[in-house]
């Protein structure tokens, strides 16, 4: 078996274990292991310079990439060598998934539209606390429906698609790589006082690294509206017209992509309004976001991740 039949082998029975199991339990989960040790070197960080903060925040960064890279590289080569082709392609079939979310994102927004198909306008704002920054008891109906569907359209950048993209060019360690960066971002990435430095580094890297990954996503977000009967035109229009408008560099480009094939306006309230209003927001198409999600990820599975792993085994091929 050779190293492609390998990575799509992997590549699949993550997928696959993501579906039917979801999350492993946070004891185990590698990125609570991540989140536990930047909490514990965060501490060490703060005080002194502005520039004094920023190195000392660049340095954990590092630190915990760079360890969290290292750990999984040898525990891959101890498995390997002691479990077999077999065995190491369970265990890093396993890795593998703990680095992105399709089920994890499908669990937390799909009780959203549901709770709102209830009328537990309550319930719906205590889960939406749960996977956004903003405070869901002073937006309105409408602006907690757009909050769960840019949540599915950012997060399919952030939490799926962004860390295939690096398996594809660096294998697991790179999906590593992506998803502790995601970490730091999500930890120290803050603006404010007490972040804005000792994050400042975790902010950038977290930019730089899914600048690629959020542009492709918004090409396949298009195609899957294609697909799936929505509005793709628009969906490619609006991509091109308001991604700009958010302060993310990247989170704008899917956000605009999924605003224009449902034909709504996303806003999140003195930040940003994506897309034009066609249409009220209302619960359904928190399901038509999820569908969207899956069917671009299916098509970015197909039209890049499978095309960048034979162009980087072409030779096995000639």
């Amino acid at each position: 078996m050779n190293s492609f039949h390998t990575s799509i082998i992997i590549l699949v029975l993550a997928v696959l274990i993501d579906i039917l199991f979801g999350e492993p339990p946070l004891k185990v989960h590698p990125v609570v292991w991540v989140g536990r040790l930047i909490k514990y070197l965060e501490r060490y960080c703060h005080g002194g310079s502005t520039q004094l903060e920023k190195i000392k925040g660049t340095m954990m960064a590092i630190s915990v990439i760079i360890i969290s890279i290292t750990i999984t590289y040898i525990a891959l080569k101890i498995v390997q060598s002691y479990l077999g082709l077999y065995g190491y392609i369970i265990i890093a079939s396993i890795i593998f998934k703990t680095t992105f979310s399709i089920r994890s994102m499908k669990d937390h927004i799909k009780p959203i539209a549901i709770s709102y198909e209830k009328n537990n306008k309550e319930k719906a704002k205590v889960l939406l606390s749960r996977v956004v920054r903003r405070n869901p008891w002073q937006l309105t109906d409408e602006q907690i429906i757009s909050a769960a569907i840019e949540t599915t359209a950012e997060g399919i950048v952030d939490g799926i698609t962004s860390a295939l993209f690096y398996y594809s060019i660096l294998g697991i360690p790179g999906a590593i790589m992506q998803r502790v960066i995601n970490t730091l971002d999500s930890m120290v990435g803050y603006k404010d006082e007490y972040y804005k430095n000792v994050g400042w580094f975790s902010a950038k890297l977290d930019t730089i690294i899914n600048f690629i990954p959020a542009r492709l996503t918004a090409i396949t977000i298009v195609l899957a509206s294609l697909i799936l009967k929505k509005d793709y035109k628009l969906s490619f229009k609006i991509a091109l017209t308001d991604h700009k408008n958010t302060e993310s560099l990247n989170a704008g480009w899917p956000m605009s992509a999924m605003a224009g094939a449902l034909r709504i306006q996303l806003e999140k309230p003195g930040h940003y309004k994506l897309g034009i209003p066609m249409q009220k927001l209302k619960p359904e198409l928190i399901y038509d976001a999820l569908n969207i999600m899956y069917t671009s990820t299916t098509l970015f599975i197909i039209t890049i991740i499978i095309p960048i792993l034979i162009l980087f085994n072409i030779y096995l091929f000639l």
